[in-house]
């Protein structure tokens, strides 16, 4: 995969919009991304000239729909869609039932091989709309709009969809890229103060495995993205996007290097499963973050120096470091073990040996994870 930047502009009825373009390769499959304020006024180009669909349906949780709907049937002008699809929002609305509704959807919109969904909403909409765009007729194309910081600067790119089993967080699924993603960073600027702060754990994320002076520009810039002041957020989308490109460049299928992504989710989706969803996804990562850090630091490969600058980063950026309520000893390792990340029988993590070294697929015992957990709730 190759991926390069530039700039783009579009126009709208009140002002020309100036975007960040990058394309995004994977072997004969591209995905553009747009980002910046105002970008979802390229919907329109993307239709016409990019995947040249039929007919599309729009797929949007009840509360992103009542949110954001307006302006993005507003942007799309002339191009009315066949359905607008709506699931109740969180995690719970991720499954097989939901996917079975979309179906239907689908079918009575007569949307056909030369359709197309248009994911509009964070993470779970991404998951969930591309599972359906990529099982529908063995596969028609998305375009994925995402509202949340998470889905903005990680679910978005990279072509992972899937659904949850009642054993497991994303059990189900399929490797579907999109056509394009349109990241209109407007759409964050109405996310709730920990909405918009969960997100901001997977830019963390990429910066502890990828690119230490990007955690400095976190430390620098923490006001600023609270604030969301627009060239900060325009920053933090571009460098995760690119972050994300590169990896998924030289693993797309998720068979090595790509695990480097789950820093963080061994812990923090075990969590997630034992809170019954209590906490955001993104709060979860944070968790997981430093519970991963405490077991490389007990091992001796991360500097306790470290571990405790990324935990204050997190909490300046209005993340958890603690947990909400006490996890019983195993909860969290019960829960690991069937996670998709389990390789040959063990429970599986990405650890640190220092800022951007990451160790890929680290088989770890179950009294770590235990005095990891632990930690998060002194």
């Amino acid at each position: 995969m190759r991926a390069h930047a530039r700039q783009k502009l579009f126009q709208r009825p009140d002002k020309w919009v100036v975007m960040q373009s990058i394309e995004i390769y994977v072997g004969s499959e591209t995905t553009r991304v747009l980002i910046g304020p105002g970008a979802r006024s390229a919907l329109p180009d993307i239709l016409d000239t990019r995947v040249r669909c039929d007919r599309f349906a729009i797929v949007a949780d009840a509360t992103v729909a009542s949110l954001h709907l307006p302006s993005i049937l507003a942007a799309l002008a002339r191009r009315t869609p066949a359905a607008v699809l709506q699931v109740p929002p969180g995690e719970a609305s991720k499954t097989l039932a939901s996917a079975e509704r979309l179906y239907g959807g689908l079918a009575d919109a007569k949307i056909g091989r030369d359709g197309l969904v248009l994911a509009l909403g964070g993470g779970m909409i991404g998951d969930l709309a591309g599972f359906v765009a990529a099982t529908w007729l063995r596969g028609i194309p998305f375009v994925f709009c995402p509202t949340t910081t998470e889905a903005a600067i990680d679910a978005a790119i990279g072509g992972k969809t899937a659904i949850n089993h009642p054993a497991g967080k994303n059990l189900i699924g399929a490797f579907h890229a999109a056509a394009a993603v349109v990241i209109d960073s407007d759409f964050l600027r109405t996310l709730p103060a920990r909405d918009f702060s969960a997100g901001l754990a997977e830019s963390v994320k990429h910066a502890l495995i990828a690119d230490g002076a990007f955690l400095d520009w976190h430390e620098q810039e923490a006001a600023r993205l609270l604030a969301r002041e627009a060239d900060a957020v325009t920053a933090l989308i571009l460098r995760n996007c690119g972050i994300k490109a590169d990896v998924v460049a030289r693993d797309a299928r998720e068979r090595d290097w790509r695990a480097v992504l789950n820093f963080g989710h061994t812990v923090g989706h075990a969590l997630e499963h034992v809170l019954g969803f209590e906490l955001r996804h993104g709060e979860c990562v944070a968790l997981g973050i430093i519970a991963e850090n405490e077991i490389a630091r007990a091992r001796g490969w991360l500097d306790a120096a470290v571990c405790e600058r990324v935990r204050s980063l997190l909490a300046a950026l209005g993340l958890p470091t603690r947990l909400p309520r006490p996890v019983s000893p195993g909860e969290a390792w019960a829960a690991a073990r069937v996670d998709k990340k389990v390789r040959g029988g063990a429970v599986r993590c990405v650890l640190l040996r220092g800022l951007a070294k990451p160790e890929l697929s680290v088989p770890i015992e179950r009294t770590e994870m235990d005095a990891a957990v632990a930690c998060l709730a002194d």
